[in-house]
């Protein structure tokens, strides 16, 4: 898979360093991008209905109001930032207090997703990836942030094809502020299970 944009965001990761820790830089970017023309790389994946039913049903529709609308929540580990909505959505406008529709949580994740989906492929630069082992990949980066995801043992034994040792470390990542969570764990063992698919 050759990248047209690899080297301009390298060129931005130089000049920026941690610019790709927030997924909405990502997308700027890739918006940025568009708008002048620059092509998308060949074969760029999308996470399939698997990988989106596998994110939504640990994500949940938490705090759904009886409306229909969701309210925001605080992280479960720390109580408080970052505030999550919808299908596991943060981000500056998403705080306490915050409450949107269900379409506008619905348009907002599929958004996150893509962004997510965009920073894997990129991550990944070219590497042989199966669709189930893609899908596992962005859940993962869509829970733990592409920062931690891009720097990971898991991304390094995936792209150095040892693909039953980048397996057995989705199990690494069932902590949240330094407490293992019995929903990280099952989540873990989920995103592994499709991975090996």
């Amino acid at each position: 898979m050759t990248d047209p944009r690899k080297p301009i965001f390298d060129a931005v990761r130089a000049a920026v360093p941690g610019v790709w820790g927030d997924p909405h830089n990502i997308q700027a970017m890739d918006n940025l991008l568009d708008a002048y023309g620059v092509p998308r790389a060949s074969g760029e994946m999308r996470v399939s209905p698997a990988g989106i039913k596998l994110i939504q049903d640990f994500e949940g529709f938490a705090k759904a109001l009886p409306d229909g609308r969701v309210q925001a929540y605080p992280d479960p580990a720390t109580g408080g930032a970052p505030w999550t909505i919808g299908w596991g959505t943060t981000g500056p406008d998403v705080r306490a207090g915050t409450v949107w529709t269900r379409d506008q949580a619905q348009k907002r994740f599929e958004a996150h997703v893509s962004e997510f989906a965009n920073g894997v492929t990129r991550a990944l630069a070219g590497s042989a990836t199966t669709q189930s082992e893609f899908d596992a990949m962005v859940s993962l980066a869509y829970n733990v942030g592409l920062a931690n995801f891009s720097s990971s043992t898991l991304l390094k034994k995936h792209k150095a094809g040892d693909k039953v040792g980048a397996k057995a470390e989705f199990a690494r990542w069932n902590k949240a502020a330094g407490k293992v969570m019995a929903g990280l764990t099952r989540r873990r063992a989920a995103e592994a299970a499709l991975y090996g698919a």
